[in-house]
């Protein structure tokens, strides 16, 4: 009985894999919008509350790396969330990534005003970012989450808000998100993120990865093929994992514009 009510559910969760993979861009279309691009995205279980998001309208291309509470089915739920979320702020027009952010929790606690038992911990950490084709300038807001730009072998850290996508019930006053600003240079890399490597438990002591380890990835990988360096990714975290389990969902995305410029 319980290995029939194991097939049936773990059955179910793979058809909800399929489902979420529909709403995600495809690769075909992440790959038209940024040619010279990378996702590595890692799900803990078979379902995941990282997700990624692109788009193009006019003369911006918008690009999101999301952290949903939690990971599995719960954060699965959340993702599908964060889609509608998204696609329905930018259809409204709205192009300035710390607006969009500002918009987007506004939107999240309308939905989950009227839910029990929610709390900050449900919610989304994201680092999203804007790319103006005409002005060659990329903008980027932070919900938690940083961006990273390397440009001549030095890495520039732009830090998202102290604050999630989320419920907040000690602070009523609105959260809102900044934006920054930096002109785009041929090779410059981009790098947005979630939370997941850098947690990712290993090495001969057992300890977290840690950002300035994954900072350092980063730098020795950065001038390599963009295809080449998610594989480089994943033989580090391999490496680095050894016998130990998955701790989270993990999302790494890396691009360039040249494209563009």
């Amino acid at each position: 009985l319980l290995t029939l009510k194991n097939k049936n559910i773990t059955d179910s969760i793979n058809y909800a894999k399929r489902i979420q993979e529909s709403l995600r861009p495809s690769t075909k279309i992440f790959k038209k919008i940024l040619p010279e691009s990378f996702v590595f995205h890692k799900p803990k279980d078979i379902v995941s509350g990282d997700f990624y998001w692109v788009n193009e309208s006019e003369d911006k291309v918008f690009l999101a790396a999301v952290d949903c509470t939690g990971h599995g089915v719960p954060g699965a739920f959340m993702s599908i969330i964060g889609f509608e979320l998204f696609r329905r702020i930018t259809n409204q027009g709205q192009i300035d990534p710390g607006k969009i952010l500002t918009h987007l929790n506004r939107d999240f606690e309308e939905i989950f005003s009227d839910v029990e038992d929610m709390t900050m911990r449900d919610g989304m950490d994201i680092a999203l970012c804007v790319f103006d084709k005409k002005s060659k300038e990329l903008s980027f807001a932070g919900a938690f989450n940083p961006m990273y730009l390397i440009r001549d072998n030095k890495l520039i850290e732009f830090k998202g808000n102290r604050f999630s996508i989320g419920l907040d019930e000690t602070d009523s006053k609105e959260q809102i998100f900044d934006t920054h600003s930096i002109a785009i240079h041929p090779d410059d890399v981009v790098y947005i993120f979630t939370d997941g490597f850098a947690d990712q438990f290993g090495g001969t002591a057992g300890k977290k990865f840690k950002y300035r380890r994954f900072r350092h990835l980063l730098l020795s990988i950065h001038k390599k093929p963009l295809d080449q360096q998610a594989n480089q990714l994943n033989q580090s975290l391999k490496n680095w994992k050894g016998n130990y389990d998955q701790v989270d969902d993990i999302l790494v995305i890396g691009t360039n514009f040249n494209n563009y410029l």
